[in-house]
């Protein structure tokens, strides 16, 4: 198991409901890949260096988990299916 860093920016017009279904949805992921999420840090609206899908902001959250390496790909293929999700950048930490 390794420890990953998940930076999302989120839809900024999502309501407080679609966006906690959306993370949510994300949490379920790492867990049905037999990871964990050890900490979720929702840093709110910020303004983006560009425009991305015709918008200058965005809601970051950082997903602090755990889980296999093999898990990845098919994570952030998840993610890039994910409607709500705009962006986001899976690290490996130390």
């Amino acid at each position: 198991m390794r420890n990953y860093e998940l930076t999302c920016i989120l839809h900024p017009d999502l309501d407080e409901a679609a966006f906690n279904e959306a993370l949510d949805k994300i949490k379920d992921w790492v867990s049905e890949m037999d990871g964990s999420v050890d900490k979720v840090d929702n840093w709110g609206r910020r303004k983006m260096a560009y425009m991305i899908r015709k918008q200058l902001e965005g809601q970051y959250v950082l997903i602090h988990a755990t889980m296999l390496p093999s898990a990845t790909a098919e994570l952030e293929r998840k993610l890039r299916l994910l409607e709500p999700v705009m962006r986001h950048m899976l690290i490996l930490v130390d």
